[in-house]
């Protein structure tokens, strides 16, 4: 496993908080060249300052849900730094409803951001990774990318095809020396209940208690950094619970059918 990134450029959204902000951090000690991408110009230069001095880091601006703007801010972020080796995929809501009271807007909003805008900027960034014949997408996709549960549909379907997409992804450029990593976290405690959308758009604006209990997000960066470092298919960083849920589904799936029916929470 390489100890560094290697003076690699690499590009993350959703830097602003959270686990995007967490792996900033820690990447920015790790001998990279780092862009810091999310819709809050502010929080961006507040995440820019807990990073390492003597990191190279430059902020790029990035609205998700903008799909016309994607192609444009791609080529933005190339010509920060002349080329992208690593992208991580990390910016995303989350949604906290019913299905029966979400409305198909809200379904298609959280598809937006969570499926489409990754997809678009992987689309956009890969020609020339294939062309050098080098480069890594990472997505923080999330426990929910296996599993789903009661109040999730919306952002558990998001999840699931990202799964899908990326896995074809892989295997069409193995050859192109082409790297996926999908890491899937469970509970960390972030604000994504909090900001996550309810049926009728309104923000939930409630924090879960399993993600007050959650994993710290510095300890879920690490673990996620030594994935992309070992260029895994797949890492899931989570806890007992939420790595439970993802073997009894893979194993027993009609006992997991009957344990998520009473999932009331997270």
């Amino acid at each position: 496993m390489a100890k560094d990134f290697n003076n690699k450029v690499v590009w993350i959204t959703g830097a602003s908080s959270g686990i995007g902000e967490a792996l900033a951090v820690a990447i920015s000690h790790l001998n990279a060249r780092l862009i810091l991408s999310a819709r809050r110009v502010e929080e961006l230069k507040r995440v820019k300052g807990n990073c390492d001095e003597g990191s190279d880091i430059q902020i790029l601006p990035l609205d998700l849900s903008d799909a016309d703007a994607l192609e444009t801010k791609t080529r933005e972020a190339e010509a920060l730094f002349g080329q992208i080796d690593i992208l991580i995929n990390n910016g995303g809501i989350s949604q906290r409803d019913g299905i029966i009271d979400t409305s198909m807007e809200v379904q298609r909003d959280v598809m937006e951001v969570n499926y489409f805008g990754a997809i678009a900027l992987t689309t956009y960034t890969l020609p020339a990774m294939v062309k050098r014949g080098s480069g890594q997408q990472v997505v923080i996709s999330s426990a929910m990318g296996i599993l789903s549960v009661p109040k999730r549909s919306a952002y558990a379907a998001s999840k699931h095809a990202l799964h899908g997409w990326y896995d074809a992804l892989r295997a069409e450029h193995h050859d192109d020396n082409i790297k996926v990593t999908l890491v899937c976290p469970g509970y960390v405690s972030t604000q994504i209940s909090y900001n996550a959308i309810k049926g009728d758009g309104t923000m939930n604006k409630s924090v879960d208690d399993v993600h007050k209990n959650g994993m710290p997000t510095d300890i879920f960066a690490a673990k996620a950094i030594k994935a992309i470092l070992k260029e895994k298919q797949e890492a899931h960083v989570g806890g007992f619970l939420e790595n439970l849920g993802v073997y009894t589904k893979r194993f027993f799936p009609v006992l997991y059918s009957i344990m998520v029916r009473k999932v009331t929470s997270g």
